[in-house]
């Protein structure tokens, strides 16, 4: 199993904060790398809610399928995907900062399959570099948001 970690500092209130990962209509408009969210049920919030989102990754798209295992309102939230031989589960977490939020990421990936088993340690950098673009993202987003800015 592999796993990343990964904090921002973001200078927004934490409800905010939470309300922008949490919710994948508001984290397409915080990422512009999301293309497209397609919700796979009527369910739009909270454990159980399933959609796949079509990302631009550099020249090309890919879609993939999550859906929200756990959720806890300003707390955590966590998604697994099963894709490319990998699943994929991961658990963002906001807390309080003083006036501003913490938000942290935690992404283990279990790969089954032989080529993923090979080929996930080589794309480690990258998953990082593209989950730290996304909180970089959230962070211009809230804090452009917030009520002071």
């Amino acid at each position: 199993m592999s796993t990343i970690t990964c904090s921002r500092r973001v200078s927004a209130p934490l409800p905010l904060v939470f309300d922008t990962i949490a919710h994948i209509e508001n984290f397409q408009r915080a990422c512009p790398d999301i293309i497209k969210v397609e919700f796979l049920g009527e369910q739009r919030r909270g454990a159980g809610t399933r959609f796949r989102e079509t990302r631009r990754m550099g020249n090309r798209e890919a879609s993939t399928e999550l859906e929200v295992k756990s959720y806890a309102e300003n707390e955590h939230v966590r998604l697994v995907s099963d894709a490319g031989g990998t699943i994929w589960d991961t658990t963002f977490r906001v807390s309080a900062e003083g006036d501003a939020t913490l938000l942290e990421m935690t992404m283990q990936a279990r790969a089954y399959k032989t080529l993923a088993k090979i080929f996930n340690p080589l794309l480690k950098g990258m998953i990082r570099r593209a989950i730290e673009k996304d909180m970089e993202a959230v962070a211009w987003w809230c804090e452009g948001q917030a009520p002071d800015s």
